[in-house]
């Protein structure tokens, strides 16, 4: 008896599909709820599942054909439905190989069928990507599911991840490749063993009396490259003397005694020696300077400022902190009341959360906010998705986590996907005012500051008190000036007394 594999229902506004991926083969064995076919929309990826353990027997739909919803691809077969002479040419050929070449025996690295490395899937607004990091070597032992490169594109990281344990094959495409989705840039031999002992032990002395750039990583050497330093001083820990990553880390860590030593070496170097370094911006700077240049270019962008009196939040801050730690697991930051004062600010100007397409103006009825978080890649806006049903504890933990995928990099597409307006705090670098520019599509941004104690005039006194400038930066298209200044002013009224956030007032 064989099921009907089928195109998913497509939604009402989407017309057809394409078959992106098979992830299978006639004659193949499946699982229950394994992958089988990448269907692919113009708005998102659908996978398509088994629905039952079996065999795949026919396959209708090959990759790139146009299909619509609920079209049969092909078939899926009970366990015992494969054909008999499939299952007999695979047993067959198999010892075929042994008997034919006893010599793989000593190679066992060649065992298997090889299972390609693909670049994943990249959404439609991303046109290529880049291969930041090998974490393996051809050569290297895999297990399923072990991280294998980074593929870095304009907005995140994605990792590729190993389909089954083996070893690893050729690297077909290198750090600093540009690729395509769903392009070959390496391979795994599915079920291999490594080399024998013996090999490597004789390889060894090969490998320590090589240069030193030929015990480097790629991504090793372009690090060493971009800080413009001497491999040769920086002491390897990893195999085989490798100099990995965390070696490059310590090193920087500790400058001083190697520039007295090299200043020791060189007395005679010429005073006011000039030196300049050229380093090839990378896909995520690049991406930034494109967008940022568009912001200006593309929108009627102006800035309008106000104040607030930080003190009364200081003071809620100081009194709960220590409770409210330990009833959520997580400090009480200022963030979490920039976002409460945002969403309810953009409940009430509805025209600051509207984002203009076309001719159109797109009004959201949600609130999905940006949050600028600067990372060792550079600025990355991740989105806290449903700000106005989040609390106060999880709006600090979602800020957070945001801040840690950020700075490991794993970030995903869709931690960076939408956000109606962003909110970027110069502040913790010290920053007294600035004027952000407008994260489009999005409409509008604001700015926080450093908090600053100012002699301020109160009731015809004058009083120090912890001020800190907002900047709210606006399309003039659609946002007039009116609205900016009544969004700003709503935002200042909310810090300067938090009890309104609760009141809902």
């Amino acid at each position: 008896m064989s099921t009907e594999i089928k195109v998913p229902v497509l939604p009402e506004s989407v017309a057809d599909a394409t078959v992106a991926t098979w992830h299978v083969s006639v004659g193949d064995k499946v699982t229950r709820d394994q992958n089988l076919v990448d269907i692919e929309t113009d708005k998102v990826v659908l996978e398509v599942v088994a629905q039952h353990d079996g065999v795949i027997t026919e396959i209708s739909q090959e990759e790139g054909a146009t299909v619509l919803g609920d079209q049969v691809m092909g078939l899926l077969g009970d366990a015992d439905a494969a054909p008999a002479s499939e299952g007999s040419t695979k047993e067959e050929s198999a010892p075929a190989k042994s008997e034919d070449a006893p010599a793989a025996q000593s190679a066992p690295a060649s065992e298997g069928k090889e299972v390609d490395i693909k670049v994943p899937v990249l959404p439609e607004s991303v046109a290529d990507a880049t291969i930041a990091t090998w974490h393996v070597q051809p050569g290297d032992a895999v297990t399923r599911d072990q991280n294998l490169v980074d593929i870095e594109t304009d907005k995140v990281v994605l990792e590729v991840v190993a389909q089954e344990d083996g070893i690893m094959g050729d690297i077909i495409h290198g750090e600093g490749d540009t690729v395509l989705g769903e392009q070959v840039i390496g391979s795994v031999k599915a079920g291999g063993t490594p080399a024998a002992p013996a090999a490597k032990a004789d390889a060894a002395p090969a490998a320590d009396s090589s240069e030193s750039s030929d015990v480097l990583t790629p991504s090793v050497r372009r690090l060493i490259a971009e800080k413009g330093l001497d491999a040769s001083k920086i002491k390897g820990t990893g195999k085989n003397g490798r100099v990995t990553k965390e070696d490059v880390d310590t090193f920087l860590k500790a400058p001083a005694p190697a520039a007295k030593k090299a200043e020791a070496s060189a007395p005679a170097a010429p005073m006011g020696d000039r030196t300049q370094k050229r380093v090839p911006m990378t896909r995520l700077r690049k991406t930034i300077a494109t967008r940022l240049l568009e912001a200006k270019n593309s929108t009627a962008m102006l800035t309008t400022f106000n104040e607030v009196n930080m003190g009364p939040i200081m003071s809620l801050r100081k009194q709960y902190q220590e409770t409210f730690e330990k009833r959520h697991g997580i400090r009480l930051g200022f963030m979490s009341f920039y976002v409460k004062a945002v969403t309810e600010a953009l409940k009430r100007f509805p025209d600051v959360n509207a984002s203009i397409d076309g001719d159109d103006i797109v009004y959201h009825n949600y609130f999905d906010i940006s949050i600028a978080v600067s990372t060792p890649r550079g600025l990355v806006t991740p989105v806290l998705k449903d700000c106005d049903k989040l609390s106060v504890a999880e709006i600090e933990k979602g800020i957070r986590e945001l801040a840690l995928k950020g700075r490991d990099g794993k970030l995903t597409l869709a931690d960076m996907t939408g956000g109606n307006f962003t909110i970027t705090n110069g502040g913790v670098f010290g920053s007294l005012l600035s004027t952000p520019i407008i994260n489009l599509p999005q409409s509008s941004i604001l700015g926080m500051h450093k908090i600053q104690d100012r002699p301020m005039a109160v009731n015809g006194k004058v009083e120090i008190l912890p001020m800190m400038y907002l900047a709210l930066s606006y399309d003039h298209r659609i946002i007039d000036g009116k609205e900016s200044v009544g969004f700003l002013v709503t935002i200042k009224e909310l810090l300067e007394d938090p009890t309104r956030l609760l009141l809902d007032v």
